[in-house]
C-alpha cells in the first residue's frame, strides 16, 4: 500500500491540517528539535538505536535491521495499544523520522493498513528543519518590528509582558532561549534549548504573525546566552524603529533584585558567577563586590554593576547597532510593577495599534 506524502516545505503551512504530529524517532532526537505540536512515539528509543547502531558496524546491516525490526515492531504496537485503540477512523496523523523514512514508514504502514489517513513528510525532520530556516527570513521581511531598548533592569522583559497580555504581537527571546542575555543571564535550573530548537520557536512565533501589526521585540544582542538569533531576524531589528524604556537607577536596582531574586537566595552561586567579571572589571573590584554580597549589601552592587558595566557596555552597543537608537522614542511608566508596564503598554498601543 503507497503512503501519503508531503514535503518539508509543503507542511509549513499545512501542520493545521492534522489531527496529531507523530515524530517516530528517539527521545533524545525529538528533545534537540521537532515539528510544532508533535508527540514523540519512538520506533527506537535512546537505548535500542545506540545498540542497533552498534551491532550495525560490528556485525552487518542484515543482523541490525532483524533485530531492529524485531524492537521496532514491539514499540510500534504499544503505540497503538496506548494511543491508537480510541482514535475514530477519520483521525489523520502526520509522521517523521530523521530522513529516510524506515522509521515512521513502518508505523505510517501499520497505521495506513488499520484505515487511518496517514500522511509521511517526506525527507524527514532534516527536511524540515532547512525549510524552516529558509522560511524564517521570508517570514522577518514581511512584518514591521517595534524595538523595546532600555539599560538593564529598566523592565524591557516585563513590558513585553504586558504587551502580550493586552493582544499585542510579541516575541519574547529570552523567554525562547531560557536565558536573561548577560554574563550573569543564566537561569539556575532552566537549560538552554538547542539551537535547532530555538530556531524552531522563533519561526513558529513568527508565523502567526499579523503582517499589518507591529511586532514588539527587546533589543538584543546576536546571542542570547548559548543561541544565536538568526541573522535575518537581528538585521531587520537593526534597522527598526526604536522605544527607550527608561527607570530611574533606585527602581532598576529593585527591579533586578526581584528578577534575580535567586542570586540573593544562594549567596555564593552569586559570588561565582560574578568572578566571570574579574577578565573586564579587575580582580579587586570584584573581590570587593564579592565581600560586599557576603554581607548581605546586595543593593549597592547591582548599583555598580549598572553604573560601571553594564549600562556604558549598553550604550555603546545601542549606538553601534541600531540604527535609530539616537532618535528612539522615550518612553517612561510609573514604576516597575507589572501594573505600571501595562498602563505604559495601553499607552503605547494608542500609537502603536496592535
Amino acid at each position: 500500500m503507497s503512503l501519503n506524502t508531503i514535503s518539508a516545505a509543503e507542511v509549513l503551512g499545512r501542520l493545521h491540517e492534522f489531527d496529531t504530529v507523530i515524530d517516530a524517532r528517539s527521545e533524545g532526537e525529538f528533545a534537540e528539535d521537532h515539528l510544532s505540536d508533535a508527540i514523540n512515539w519512538p520506533t527506537l528509543n535512546n537505548d535500542e538505536r545506540r545498540d542497533i547502531g552498534t551491532l550495525y558496524k560490528q556485525v552487518n546491516a542484515f543482523e541490525a535491521k532483524k533485530r531492529g525490526a524485531a524492537i521496532a515492531a514491539r514499540n510500534i504496537a504499544a503505540h497503538i495499544e496506548r494511543e491508537v485503540i480510541d482514535k475514530p477512523k477519520d483521525w489523520k496523523p502526520l509522521t517523521y523520522c530523521w530522513r529516510g523514512g524506515q522509521r515512521s514508514g513502518a508505523l505510517s504502514l501499520i497505521l495506513s493498513q488499520i484505515g487511518f489517513r496517514v500522511t509521511l513528510v517526506e525527507g524527514g525532520y532534516k527536511a524540515f528543519r532547512a525549510a524552516v530556516v529558509q522560511d524564517i527570513p521570508r517570514l522577518v521581511q514581511s512584518l514591521n518590528f517595534r524595538i523595546v531598548c532600555g539599560t538593564t533592569g529598566s523592565g524591557k522583559t516585563r513590558l513585553l509582558q504586558a504587551l502580550a497580555t493586552q493582544g499585542a504581537q510579541v516575541i519574547d527571546l529570552e523567554a525562547l532561549a531560557k536565558h536573561r542575555s548577560s554574563v550573569l543571564g543564566a537561569i539556575p535550573g532552566q537549560a538552554q534549548p538547542t539551537q535547532k530548537r530555538f530556531d524552531t520557536l522563533i519561526w513558529e512565533t513568527l508565523r502567526h504573525f499579523d503582517s499589518a501589526r507591529p511586532v514588539f521585540i527587546e533589543s538584543e544582542s546576536k546571542k542570547v546566552g548559548n543561541v544565536v538569533v538568526p541573522l535575518s531576524l537581528v538585521e531587520a531589528m537593526r534597522k527598526s524603529p526604536c522605544l527607550n524604556l527608561v527607570l530611574p537607577d533606585a527602581q532598576r536596582v529593585a527591579l533586578l533584585l526581584e528578577d534575580y531574586d535567586f542570586f540573593v537566595r544562594d549567596v555564593e552561586h552569586f559570588c561565582e558567577r560574578l568572578q566571570v567579571l574579574a577578565e573586564f572589571r579587575g580582580k579587586v573590584l570584584v573581590q570587593s563586590w564579592q565581600a560586599a554580597v557576603r554581607a548581605g549589601d546586595f543593593a549597592s552592587v547591582v548599583q555598580d554593576l549598572l553604573t560601571l558595566h553594564y549600562d556604558p557596555a549598553y550604550l555603546q552597543s545601542m549606538r553601534r547597532n541600531f540604527d535609530q537608537f539616537d532618535i528612539a522614542r522615550i518612553i517612561r511608566s510609573d514604576g516597575y510593577s507589572m501594573g505600571a508596564m501595562e498602563d505604559l503598554a495601553a499607552q503605547l498601543l494608542v500609537t502603536n495599534p496592535g
